[in-house]
């Protein structure tokens, strides 16, 4: 059973900076293809970011420029760095860990960006 623990989220005013970790202890994250996704209240999830095992990365359009995704294999832990944060992003964010046709997904943890 593949777990993942989301960290990193909480209150951060506009403008400010959080990053967000998903680590799993599974032997799968360096075959993962990771993904980022956040829901925001009464809104459907949507995808954030993408990095696939060759190390390719892929933004939302809206997003592209402030958030950053990366990975560390050797800690079995992804992240998702987010600058110049707006309070449109408040929102649920999840991350995924895709290995052929299984998603494995996280409990998510919560980004609010307010004043």
């Amino acid at each position: 059973q593949v777990q993942l623990v989301e960290s990193g989220g909480g209150l951060v005013q506009p403008g400010g900076s959080l990053r967000l970790s998903c680590s799993t202890s599974g032997s799968i994250f360096s075959m993962a293809v990771t993904g980022w996704y956040r829901q925001a209240p009464g809104k459907a999830r949507e995808w954030v970011a993408l990095l696939t095992t060759s190390g390719t990365t892929n933004y939302a359009a809206s997003l592209k420029g402030r958030f950053t995704i990366s990975r560390d294999n050797a800690k079995n832990t992804a992240y998702l760095q987010m600058n110049n944060l707006k309070p449109e992003d408040t929102a649920v964010y999840y991350c995924k860990l895709s290995v052929g046709p299984n998603d494995y997904w996280g409990q998510g943890t919560q980004v609010t960006v307010s004043s």
